[in-house]
């Protein structure tokens, strides 16, 4: 599913990532974790096109990002959703809007967005909430919003970027029960933490990554 051969990212002399080497199997869960500033976004960004390897060969289902360009990014990122620690919701559109949004640019129609705005809203356990402003949810849900975004079109992997950062403990749990739900669906999920915790209450793969380079996995 996900394949790095001597992957590096540089920005001149200061390296993100260093010759990393990786294979995420279709499927599995796994967390990338270490300190600030060990590369743990610049993967992700990776992943997604954000950015492109400064060196190596990366591979993501049947695409090489490393020679991608802009214009065919788009079919490597419908395959990905990607859950951000800030949420990112648009405050003036309702939850089902804003988790709709991809499908409205994409020309879905109408009732086709609001059955699966609906069944992915019953994944994170939030129906009946689709006309809801995102100011008057809690942080987790606010966060089962942005889930539900990135699952709505299907996706074979799923990218969480500190997902559970701006959490408390009981909803930090919830949203990686959610995350561990979409797993068992089949979606291979990467998860970005520094949280000890979750990663001892929902032990799986462990990437870990220091000082841009990968230490164990």
């Amino acid at each position: 599913m996900i394949r790095l051969y001597n992957v590096s990212k540089n920005y001149g002399s200061i390296y993100a990532l260093r010759d990393i080497n990786l294979r995420v199997s279709k499927g599995e869960f796994c967390y990338i974790t270490g300190p600030s500033g060990a590369g743990k976004t610049t993967l992700l960004k990776l992943l997604y096109g954000a950015i492109r390897p400064s060196e190596g060969k990366l591979l993501v289902g049947t695409h090489d990002v490393s020679k991608m360009k802009g214009k065919t990014l788009h079919l490597l990122r419908r395959n990905i959703g990607i859950v951000f620690q800030d949420f990112k919701l648009i405050p003036r559109r309702t939850v089902a809007d804003n988790i709709g949004l991809a499908l409205e640019v994409l020309g879905v129609p109408r009732n086709v967005i609001r059955k699966r705005v609906s069944a992915v809203l019953s994944i994170v356990g939030l129906q009946g909430r689709e006309d809801v402003y995102p100011q008057f949810l809690s942080g987790g849900e606010q966060q089962r919003v942005a889930v539900a975004r990135a699952i709505i079109n299907d996706p074979s992997i799923l990218l969480a970027d500190e997902p559970t950062g701006n959490l408390d403990g009981v909803m930090a749990m919830e949203v990686m029960e959610i995350l561990q739900a979409i797993n068992l669906r089949g979606t291979t999920v990467l998860v970005a933490t520094h949280d000890a915790a979750l990663m001892q209450r929902f032990p799986y793969r462990k990437l870990c990554f220091r000082n841009a380079r990968l230490e164990s996995s």
